[in-house]
């Protein structure tokens, strides 16, 4: 399984051990947690556990293979082949993103030189974030955000609480656009993917299909990426992950002014949630999206629970 074996590469030879032999289907594996002096976790089907000396899954903490320091140093040899001075700039942003698009969330000791993050060291905390694409997973999304008259996209803002399947959902809406779809002509689409979680760049190349009218500023500030896009590429959509800040709000505003389509996350249970937040509320103050996409994880992660027009009005309900 090919997930199985770029993920097993990047730990310490007792870890990959014990984690080769975990009876599991690795394409449901979520996260593999490594913190020091406490037990190995893994977060699978949604749930977390701790994995025991003989790969078994267990709940009590108190049975979990505990993490040395040795490990840490070890896995962290691994996944920067050697060489973390070759990383620096992605360990000063506190991830590092791998072979397969699998995404190394790391913490320890920051070095801060004028208010600014310089470096780490002493690294004790490792989250191993798998990559999971899902090609078809945005069939059922697709068609109400396709506006029948013009053939074009209508502005989405999609609204999930995390690990409900928000960023999963947005890269296959992604993919659809850029190929096209029976419902809509492929388009230039202008992806900013701030944290290397949408197209899982690897040395420049997308691990994830994106489409093939799809291009990608990886590790760029959203707000400043959008810009960018807009002045160089000519994207007919313009998608981000998790908006929030003003200067996010500002570059939406100029995106939207530009004629181009917008296609964004953001962290939420609701839109009487995002409303209650200084920022977001401003956004569905001015109605500046056309489609509200609401996930959760009640049934499944990324189940499809609504979707709205700019007017709150639910045009789908599951």
């Amino acid at each position: 399984m090919r997930t199985k074996d770029e993920l097993l590469k990047i730990f310490s030879l007792k870890l990959r051990t014990i984690l080769s032999k975990m009876r599991i289907d690795f394409d449901a594996l979520q996260e593999i947690r490594l913190r020091i002096n406490s037990p190995l976790m893994v977060n699978y089907e949604n749930r977390e556990y701790f994995v025991t000396d003989n790969a078994d899954l267990v709940s009590n903490p108190a049975l979990g293979i505990i993490i040395t320091k040795n490990e840490i140093k070890e896995t962290m040899e691994y996944i920067s082949n050697y060489s973390l001075y070759a990383f620096e700039e992605e360990i000063r942003q506190g991830f590092i993103t791998i072979n397969g698009g699998h995404r190394i969330g790391i913490t320890g000791k920051t070095i801060i030189q004028e208010d600014s993050i310089k470096g780490m060291k002493h690294i004790s905390y490792i989250n191993v974030r798998l990559a999971h694409q899902v090609k078809g997973c945005a069939d059922k999304v697709i068609p109400y955000l396709v506006n029948s008259n013009t053939q074009g996209i209508y502005h989405t803002l999609i609204i999930s609480p995390p690990k409900c399947g928000k960023t999963t959902l947005l890269r296959d809406i992604i993919r659809q656009i850029s190929n096209g779809s029976p419902c809509l002509q492929g388009m230039n689409v202008g992806v900013v993917d701030e944290r290397s979680e949408i197209g899982a760049c690897y040395m420049g190349v997308p691990q994830n299909e994106l489409g093939i009218r799809t291009d990608i500023l990886d590790c760029c500030p959203k707000a400043k990426g959008m810009m960018m896009l807009i002045r160089s590429m000519s994207p007919q959509v313009i998608a981000v992950d998790e908006i929030g800040s003003k200067e996010d709000l500002e570059a939406i505003d100029y995106v939207i002014s530009c004629g181009c389509k917008l296609i964004a996350t953001v962290h939420g249970s609701s839109i009487e949630d995002i409303k209650s937040k200084p920022i977001l509320g401003e956004l569905l103050h001015k109605r500046l999206f056309e489609r509200y996409v609401i996930l959760n994880n009640i049934k499944q992660i990324g189940h499809l629970e609504e979707i709205y027009d700019a007017f709150g009005n639910i045009i789908y309900h599951c």
